[in-house]
């Protein structure tokens, strides 16, 4: 494993939260330190599932969204393959894991991430060797990492 950090949807969103004050400045560090080092990735399914909940939880314009989607292109992106579905579809029966919950993780998994920065699944889970770190309950210690 590398020390790239795969991120989930639910951080791209609470960056632009204003709603959850705290997580936004949170998700912004996040992103901000970990960027600035090149090493954040993502996958297609993300940056599909940012746009819907982007549009439909946060009201965006969708043109606003799809120039903040453009905005993540620098990221190294996982392209959603068959061989990754079916992979993902082992990894939920598995791990008991959503097909989408194991997608996301596969994704990860294929890019050699180390961590996979979600609130979405159990906080220090392993999970075909990337560890699910929640980085609002460990915000100091994943900022840590970037000093």
């Amino acid at each position: 494993m590398s020390d790239k950090f795969f991120i989930d949807t639910n951080i791209l969103i609470y960056a632009l939260d204003q709603h959850s004050p705290q997580k936004q400045v949170q998700a912004r560090e996040l992103l901000r330190a970990a960027n600035s080092q090149e090493k954040l990735a993502l996958s297609t399914q993300v940056l599909q599932e940012f746009f819907v909940a982007s549009t439909r939880k946060l009201y965006l314009e969708p043109m606003t969204a799809k120039q903040i989607l453009r905005g993540f292109s620098h990221f190294e992106t996982v392209l959603i393959t068959t061989s990754l579905i079916d992979q993902a579809i082992d990894d939920s029966i598995q791990y008991t894991l959503s097909f989408w919950d194991a997608l996301i993780v596969t994704a990860a998994d294929h890019i050699h991430c180390s961590e996979l920065w979600t609130e979405d699944l159990n906080d220090g889970q392993k999970v075909r060797g990337v560890t699910i770190v929640n980085p609002f309950e460990h915000f100091q210690d994943v900022m840590a990492k970037f000093s």
